[in-house]
């Protein structure tokens, strides 16, 4: 069982300097001149300059996790989470020749430009976010836990984004996969636009994986526990049955494993720039 870490650091905001709290304080106190120009909205679907295809997810609250008859105690409580700010995410997995740009390398088993790359490990795929933002002058990250489920459940509530009974048209998995991984997109996607958040691959997450994390997990905008032993993966895969492809379902590995049915998709984060009016 992995640990629960029960004394978390203090929050950003708790230890903002005095006059870095008055300075976002008079922020909000004063609206911007007239005629001043308001940030663009971001748009609904962006391609990146590696081909790779994000779609916006808006803020919002949901229940995270799961007591339905297939659940598991590792999906326990059933909690409200916030998702306080918008964020793209990968239409798709990231697929090989989309992890070849970036790193010039491929180590996947299964051989396929629209594949889904595998056998990259936890530290391979930060190390992937990390060269895509330096190539893009962007913040790449893996998502977290939670807004991995966000993103996944789309608005619903169901033990799958398409209902409470399996449907092999959504999803590969050890039934349908002739045991190998498919090309993404190839599956019906969920009620926002994202394909394969069930099945072909597990997904990794940012978060530290722990088994009663739910029990203490922060409302808004969790972050996983402050340390563990395994990393969080989502979403079932094609070596897997049907039931770990639900939207709830948990799982971990370590972060330095690489094994043919892990892979994950990005999150790209949306500034929001600070304006402070700051009169003489």
């Amino acid at each position: 069982m992995c640990p629960v870490i029960l004394n978390r650091p203090l929050s950003f905001a708790s230890t903002l300097p005095l006059t870095l709290a008055l300075l976002l304080a008079q922020t909000a106190a004063f609206p911007p001149p007239a005629g001043a120009q308001e940030a663009e909205s971001p748009v609904e679907e962006i391609t990146n300059s590696v081909g790779m295809v994000l779609r916006l997810i808006p803020a919002g609250t949901f229940m995270m996790g799961s007591v339905s008859a297939y659940s598991d105690m590792v999906e326990w409580p059933v909690h409200e989470v916030t998702i306080s700010r918008p964020f793209y995410i990968g239409v798709y997995e990231v697929t090989q020749e989309e992890y070849e740009r970036v790193t010039g390398t491929n180590p996947s088993y299964f051989s396929g430009p629209r594949r889904p790359v595998e056998r990259v490990s936890w530290e391979d795929a930060v190390e992937f976010c990390e060269r895509l933002s330096e190539m893009e002058g962007e913040t790449y990250r893996l998502p977290t836990e939670a807004e991995w489920e966000y993103a996944c459940r789309a608005g619903t509530t169901t033990d799958y984004y398409w209902g409470d009974e399996f449907d092999g048209d959504y999803a590969w998995y050890e039934s349908n996969c002739d045991e190998q991984t498919h090309d993404v997109g190839q599956k019906l996607p969920n009620p926002w636009g994202l394909y394969d958040m069930s099945g072909n691959v597990w997904e990794h997450c940012s978060d530290w994986a722990s088994q009663r994390y739910y029990l203490v997990s922060e409302s808004t905008d969790p972050q996983g526990p402050y340390r563990a032993r395994f990393r969080v993966a989502r979403g079932g895969s094609w070596y897997y049955d049907r039931w770990v492809a639900r939207s709830p379902a948990r799982n971990g590995y370590m972060p330095g494993l690489r094994i043919h049915f892990l892979g994950f998709r990005v999150v790209r984060e949306i500034e929001v720039p600070i304006r402070l009016n700051i009169f003489p």
